[in-house]
């Protein structure tokens, strides 16, 4: 298990300046984590490079962008995309005529899931032929970003690939009964990772959240060598998800939200980092708050843990960076609704002794248990109920500040990292935040 390190100092200002470059590998979708991390890199004055995951056609061929959608993208960025397609994982790779694990589920139906016997074998072929695809590709890459690297300068790679759920119809039914289902529609978190379906998107877990970060960084060995022989550094940095330290009951507390199956492939990209680390490169995985976005909408109840960061900037000193937050907060809920009422509901579930089980570290992550899942998505509601806009709520507010605020973090502690992994807590975003 990863030693528990928490950063607990703001970081001195890093020495990145202008001809500097941000390398994103992962493509920027939406608004997340890694905007904020962009966003600083640009108030530096460092050059952003983006890399391109690529699209499906029809017929199911991976692709580079269209002028119309690297135009799009690049405007999303600000900076240029390399449009090489850069897709991780590998479920629907069909290597040799091979079916692709996706072909192998095709016409599966729901209430067989737990029957399906897959074509391991076939798999493995399936995943080795993804990692050829995607470590041919990243040297493609490498390639037309190194003569974009100036003479002197310093690098950051910032890895934001996480995910791999395969692209089979009956994944999304049965994840949304893991992670939303209650009652009949419960089902165990534990029964789903031990079938056959489980073990497939463990694997798939593991290759695109973390074994893509170790690629990287022996795909990048040159890259480092040639930039330190002209004065410069490489550095690396990865969005990991390990808990959070937030405010339950007045103290600081680590928790986590349950189930967190990507929680494995989290763990290997710490040891991914670790062994990196070991041998005199500065990669470091930080361990970020949850935060409400896009693709964390399948894990209902993950927002929960949002709301006492708002208790958490008052704690770390308050003042108007904190006052502006709570107006903006308070005008999103409705009328006759206090921050109060809905800090003392996310209390009450946070501080339950329902969840007492589920907040030890070393056995991270958990399963879900029928009473914890109904609890935890019964409050997810009543506190979402809240807002007077179901589309613009006090947890989009607070996720802006995080990702804001984690980006700024991250930048700066990446210049003199203090570990392999590190954790944002609740008190060193909200100080961020307040800027103190």
């Amino acid at each position: 298990m990863t030693p528990y390190t928490p950063l607990k100092q703001i970081p001195e200002k890093a020495g990145y300046k202008a001809g500097d470059v941000l390398v994103l590998f992962g493509e920027l979708f939406g608004r997340g984590y890694a905007n904020g991390i962009v966003e600083e890199a640009q108030r530096c004055g460092m050059t952003v490079i983006g890399i391109t995951m690529g699209r499906r056609d029809a017929a199911g061929a991976l692709r580079p962008l269209t002028a119309e959608e690297l135009a799009e993208a690049e405007a999303n960025l600000g900076g240029r995309m390399i449009n090489i397609p850069l897709e991780a994982g590998f479920d629907m790779e069909g290597p040799d005529g091979a079916p692709s694990p996706v072909e192998q589920l095709k016409g599966v139906k729901a209430d067989d899931w737990d029957k399906v016997r897959l074509d391991w074998a076939a798999i493995e072929k399936s995943k080795q032929a993804g990692i050829a695809r995607f470590t041919g590709a990243l040297t493609t890459v490498l390639k037309e970003i190194e003569p974009l690297l100036p003479n002197n300068a310093n690098v950051l790679f910032a890895h934001t690939m996480a995910g791999g759920i395969p692209r089979a119809r009956i994944f999304m039914p049965l994840l949304n009964r893991v992670f939303k289902g209650v009652g009949e529609r419960y089902l165990s978190s534990k029964t789903f990772w031990d079938s056959e379906l489980g073990k497939l998107c463990r694997i798939s877990f593991d290759e695109v959240t973390a074994d893509t970060f170790g690629y990287l960084i022996d795909a990048t060995k040159g890259v480092r060598e040639r930039i330190a022989g002209r004065g410069g550094e490489v550095r690396y940095v990865a969005y990991g998800y390990h808990g959070c330290e937030v405010l339950i009951n007045g103290a600081y507390s680590w928790q986590s939200y349950t189930p967190y199956l990507q929680g494995w492939a989290k763990i290997r990209l710490e040891e991914v980092a670790a062994k990196a680390w070991q041998a005199g490169v500065k990669a470091t995985v930080f361990n970020c708050p949850e935060i409400l976005t896009n693709s964390s909408a399948l894990f209902l109840g993950v927002e929960i843990s949002l709301y006492p960061l708002l208790e958490a900037l008052q704690k770390e000193g308050g003042g108007p960076a904190a006052e502006a937050v709570r107006k903006s907060c308070q005008a999103l809920l409705q009328e006759g609704t206090t921050l109060e009422a809905l800090l003392k509901k996310a209390n009450a579930y946070l501080g339950s002794p329902l969840l007492s089980g589920f907040s030890d570290y070393a056995s991270w992550p958990h399963h879900n248990t029928p009473a914890q899942a109904e609890f935890m998505l019964n409050s997810s509601a009543e506190l979402l109920a809240m807002n007077a806009d179901p589309k613009n709520i006090v947890c989009g507010e607070l996720s802006r500040q995080v990702f804001h605020a984690t980006g700024k973090l991250m930048l700066h502690a990446s210049w003199q990292p203090a570990a392999s992994a590190l954790w944002l807590n609740h008190d060193i975003v909200a100080r961020q935040i307040i800027g103190r």
